[in-house]
């Protein structure tokens, strides 16, 4: 089975997984049968799984990328609708968590599906062989478990879990699909209790909380020293209970705790008292309104209290002390931070706490190695896809020395895994190496090291720089050869944002595709996001410096380099991922091609700062979504302008890709890529595939341009939110600038205009403003506060 051949899924079951698998799978482009049972006592004999999908298309975060995906879910009830599931390539049971009604439905599909139809559990704790009991030979070879975290949409793990009769090329062909079709990460574990994720992160989120209560460290404390401080979110230990929901946490314990009575840290796994006290409250996180944190607002502003253990009542939260937190940052990196936090720890009690639940985890972690999974790559990817940590257990290790940990443990009354030990006896100093260009992984199994699995479609920068790939660089930005003749542009500057450097390499690659022999240019890079615009902290220092000339100088150039991509003699290709806002979606805008992964937040969001787009944002979104409607129908222009202004008068963001696509950033060509990690090679692909034969776009009069008319009815818009309170005066007043630009600049009648009219109008617009002083305002709060003034 490979990825190609899964083009319809059929989820069993609309609970809170089976209708966000759903969603997911739709997303991917997937078409997707949701089916489950028909009630008893309602004439709708569809009431149930229209409930569960109701309540996934309001989900918060959103599980769909755009409502229009939603028409991809086809509805139904297990007595009318099964049938449906004969034309499946993939099914998928998500129904009630025992074990009776599982082996009834599986066999119901067994005489339904079609010969190679894969079928699969996402249980989180019944066991696969018990489940696939009872079924023929070809059925049990083509089924295994597939467990997905939630919310499936963004969080990239995905078990994969054999049984002893499922076929090794259906294992890989379901882990080949999760990666490449449905962008996710996925890790081959034993069909044991709660699998990997569950089964570490239960042990490690039930044994620090007890920790915590026990040795009187504050829910405050806690998150201060747990979140991105020791690489894992900001979420830290408490609010991430609060997300997930205390009745989960507790509940995946519970199960464990009944599941392994011969685990060895029995006692580790079990809920402490206050816990199930915490449920007996319905103080049960975000979905009952308060657990160990209420959201409130005081004084008009967001507030969130922190929960009393004793009372069980909430009070404003206090920032905590944390000294040796300010200290760790100072050593630099993860493997800094962490190894000065553990030699702290005797004299620090902060230090101690993490010192005294990390240490365990990584043990803890260690003794379940060869039980959950046969690789430690796995178990790392299990934490790292699964709960954001930024090195799972294994690397961790890794970076705090192995034998150093293990002196320490031992001496701390830890037991270690005997395979650890008897590693290190064997002359191996750390789990994870590299030899030549390879990295290796030991193996507890074989007892020594293999081949780290490799991902063909993984493009690493940081790699290609290490092997001497890289053309030229400067501080704020890279070229790199990706291979196959097609030239990189990476901007690696603080949040990715636009400044001199940037424009300097951005040039330096312009020359290269005209002077060498490139097939193309890619522009994107490895990190979180892609850009979040222009450097706001150059333009507000240069405006106190009364430097407004260098300002527009600035400004012309990055014009000069956007126009300079969408003119190249070859083709350009952005590959944009996360934040790409302001300038950074200018870049974007200006490529031949956009090669986006589905979690791409596309706006122009200049106007929360009292500015317009200056890069070319205006003149593109005219030319993308008004020029195309003006030129196919007599229809009027002003439906089509409004649009456009008003994503960018309210600094709309798009929410994913597909919803870039219908607010007008990327076209029906442009590409969407699930996968974040493929993204660099998809864009790669897409430049060889456009360089055959490539001639750039005819310059000319492309821009339609709609004249007073229709500025004045934006205008006015403008001036009715304000009656009402809406808008305040800058608003308007910067609303105005971008009505005269986006109309033509007072042009008395519709026509069309080549695209450095519309540039000009965007730059002199852009100027005006920032000489304002209400703009000055708005700029100075966001880079204080990093949040928009509304004045």
């Amino acid at each position: 089975m490979t990825q190609h051949q899964i083009r319809r899924v059929a989820v069993l079951g609309a609970g809170t997984m089976g209708a966000a698998i759903a969603a997911h799978a739709a997303n991917s482009g997937l078409e997707v049968d949701l089916l489950d049972i028909a009630p008893e006592d309602s004439d709708d004999r569809n009431a149930v799984v229209k409930a569960g999908f109701d309540r996934m298309k309001k989900a918060r975060p959103a599980a769909l990328m755009s409502q229009r995906v939603a028409e991809k879910i086809h509805l139904g009830n297990f007595e009318d609708d099964l049938k449906r599931v004969s034309r499946a390539d993939w099914i998928v049971e998500a129904i009630v968590e025992k074990l009776e009604p599982k082996r009834e439905l599986m066999a119901r599909v067994e005489e339904l599906a079609k010969d190679g139809a894969v079928v699969s559990s996402n249980t989180s704790g019944i066991p696969l062989n018990q489940v696939a009991e009872g079924r023929s030979e070809g059925f049990r070879r083509r089924f295994l478990g597939t467990h997905f975290f939630n919310p499936p949409r963004y969080l990239k793990l995905m078990e994969i879990i054999p049984t002893s009769d499922t076929d090794p090329e259906v294992v890989e062909g379901v882990r080949d699909f999760g990666e490449r079709v449905l962008g996710k990460g996925g890790v081959i574990a034993k069909d044991t209790p709660n699998f990997i994720g569950n089964r570490i992160g239960s042990f490690a989120g039930m044994q620090s909380v007890t920790y915590a209560f026990e040795n009187g460290y504050g829910i405050e404390e806690v998150d201060a020293i747990t979140g991105p401080l020791i690489g894992h979110p900001k979420t830290a230990t408490f609010r991430l209970n609060d997300q997930v929901g205390l009745d989960i946490a507790v509940g995946v314990a519970e199960n464990l705790v009944e599941a392994v009575p011969e685990d060895e840290s029995l006692e580790d796994l079990k809920p402490h008292p206050k816990l199930k006290a915490m449920l007996e409250e319905n103080l049960l996180g975000n979905k009952s309104g308060a657990g160990f944190y209420k959201r409130d607002r005081r004084g008009g502003q967001t507030v969130f209290d922190v929960l009393d253990l004793d009372t069980f009542e909430h009070h404003p939260a206090e920032e905590p002390e944390v000294p040796i937190a300010r200290e760790a940052q100072e050593q630099g990196g993860l493997g800094e931070r962490l190894r000065f936090l553990m030699q702290k720890a005797e004299d620090d009690r902060h230090a101690r706490y993490l010192r005294d639940t990390l240490l365990p985890y990584l043990a803890y972690s260690s003794r379940r190695v060869p039980e959950i999974s046969d690789t430690l790559e796995d178990v790392d990817h299990a934490m790292e896809w699964g709960f954001g940590h930024q090195t799972g257990p294994f690397r961790t290790w890794d970076l705090l020395g192995v034998a150093e940990t293990v002196e320490q443990m031992e001496s701390l009354g830890i037991e270690v895994a005997p395979w650890v030990k008897g590693m290190l006896s064997a002359g191996n100093e750390s789990f994870y190496k590299t030899e030549g260009n390879r990295e290796l992984v030991y193996s507890p199994v074989s007892e020594s090291y293999e081949p780290v699995r490799e991902d063909p479609l993984r493009i690493d920068l940081d790699e290609l720089r290490e092997e001497g790939k890289e053309v030229a660089r400067n501080d704020s930005a890279s070229l790199l050869d990706l291979g196959d003749g097609v030239l990189c542009f990476e901007i690696h500057s603080r949040g990715n944002s636009i400044d001199g450097a940037v424009l300097e390499m951005g040039n330096r690659a312009l020359k290269e595709l005209e002077d060498g022999d490139w097939a193309g240019l890619v522009i994107g890079n490895d990190g979180n996001n892609f850009s979040v615009g222009a450097n706001l902290g150059e333009v507000g220092q240069a405006v106190q410096m009364g430097m407004m000339s260098q300002v527009g100088i600035r400004v012309e150039a990055l014009q000069n380099l956007l126009m300079g991509f969408r003119y190249a003699a070859k083709p350009v290709v952005a590959a944009p991922r996360g934040q790409t806002l302001g300038g950074g979606l200018e870049i974007a805008l200006h490529a031949d091609r956009i090669v986006a992964a589905g979690e791409t937040y596309m706006g122009l969001v200049e106007a929360g700062v009292g500015l317009i787009p200056a890069g070319g944002g205006v003149k593109e979104m005219l030319r993308r979504v008004v020029s195309p409607a003006m030129s196919a129908a007599t229809a009027p222009s002003l439906p089509y302008v409004q649009k456009v202004f008003e994503q960018i008068a309210l600094s709309k963001v798009a929410t994913s890709a597909l919803e870039a696509q219908e607010m007008g950033f990327m076209s029906d060509e442009d590409r969407v890529v699930m996968n974040g990690e493929h993204l660099i090679s998809a864009a790669r692909r897409e430049v060889l595939d456009l360089s055959d034969g490539y001639r750039p776009p005819d310059r000319g009069k492309n821009v339609y341009a709609a004249g007073k008319t229709v500025q004045a009815a934006l205008e006015v818009g403008v001036r009715t939110l304000q009656w009402g309170r809406y808008a305040t005066e800058h608003d308007g007043v910067v609303a105005g600038h971008l009505a005269k630009a986006i109309s033509g600049g007072g042009i008395s009648l519709p026509q069309w205009v080549p695209e450095e009219y519309i540039l000009k109008l965007e730059r002199e617009a852009f100027l005006a403003l920032l000489e304002n002083g209400k703009t000055q305002e708005r700029i100075e709060a966001m880079l204080k506060t990093g949040k928009p003034l509304r004045n």
